[in-house]
């Protein structure tokens, strides 16, 4: 359970702005008859001056819940969305939603435009709540959407202060017990090729390297570390980086199983064997890992029950918007397979 949640306008804020009492503006919200054209006016007017939404416990009695959550992609590169991971998620929010009777939309937000045409569109109360994913650090839309109350779920966080609920898996632990693993089987120098570093998941998986090497009273340093956006190229680039810099490389983690595959495309390029010269671990247990050659070992996230921890805190969200925020930490497991 995280911080309280910020204040926003109330009812009686509305009508006093509008000059009204509050029964008329609960009229015009529920768009009654027998309010004046001027005070409907003025009670829009205030709404929208004073950023209100009108209380989701009181539409549904009203019988004017949406019936929809929308699943927003925040990512500005399309290649993103190819990824194993966005069509995994996507298939276990909509399995958790099958028996709800609740749709879910998908919506790309990509520019400042896009945000703020969703934001107003949320608002409006077309959805009865909103799940978040690829939510990068100086992102200001979950505290935009924390601000007009709606009920709100990142997958994952933009850093360790998030307060809006979110759900996220153990990505430090997850990386710590794989680089542990590689230290056990003798290998020392242990390479990492991270995710984007204003993510703050790849940055958990970077702490989950230096801290497994640190206990193991190895040194760390830059150079031992090449960031990647998650994608199969990005690890062929910087896997050949690290063998250009490091050549006595024995041991990668890569941030993804999708970018544990580019790294073994270019160590097969440069010769090297896996795993008998050099060791390589993925990230998040995708089908892909299991087809590789050899087999990746990985750290599996839970997928399935994160989609299912999503849709479950994003109806407690709907149904009662109580003073604290909802943190859920799964624990990740590490499969070992023939690339290690």
């Amino acid at each position: 359970m995280g911080r309280r949640r910020p204040g926003a306008p109330t009812l009686e804020e509305v009508a006093a702005h509008a000059g009204v009492g509050r029964g008329t503006v609960s009229r015009v919200i529920n768009n009654a008859a027998g309010v004046k054209e001027s005070t409907r006016l003025a009670v829009q007017r205030a709404i929208e001056e004073l950023g209100y939404v009108p209380n989701l416990a009181a539409r549904t009695l009203a019988g004017q819940r949406a019936d929809a959550v929308a699943l927003v992609l925040t990512e500005p590169d399309w290649r993103q969305f190819a990824e194993p991971f966005f069509s995994e998620i996507v298939r276990s929010l909509g399995d958790a939603l099958a028996d709800t009777g609740i749709q879910l939309l998908l919506t790309l937000v990509r520019s400042k435009v896009e945000r703020q045409r969703f934001l107003e569109y949320a608002r409006g109360g077309r959805v009865d709540g909103v799940l978040l994913m690829s939510v990068h650090a100086d992102d200001r839309l979950p505290d935009m959407l924390a601000e007009a109350r709606l009920p709100t779920v990142l997958l994952g966080r933009r850093s360790g202060d998030e307060y809006v609920s979110y759900v996220d898996a153990d990505n430090v632990g997850g990386a710590r017990d794989a680089v542990s693993h590689l230290l056990r089987q003798g290998r020392t120098a242990i390479a990492t090729i991270t995710g984007p570093l204003d993510m703050y998941v790849a940055q958990c998986r970077l702490r989950g390297y230096q801290d497994a090497l640190a206990l193991a009273g190895l040194k760390t340093s830059r150079s031992w570390v090449a960031e990647s956006d998650f994608s199969e190229e990005s690890g062929r680039r910087a896997m050949a980086e690290l063998l250009e810099r490091h050549p006595e490389i024995d041991a990668v983690l890569a941030a993804s199983d999708t970018t544990a595959t580019g790294a073994l495309h270019a160590l097969r390029a440069a010769g090297r064997r896996v795993p008998q010269d050099v060791a390589v671990i993925g990230f998040d247990d995708f089908p892909l890992a299991q087809r590789t050659e050899p087999r990746l070992t990985t750290v599996r996230q839970p997928l399935e029950e994160m989609g299912r921890a999503m849709i479950r805190v994003l109806l407690e969200e709907m149904e009662e918007q109580s003073a604290a925020w909802r943190h859920v930490i799964l624990r990740t497991e590490l499969v070992v397979r023939e690339s290690s």
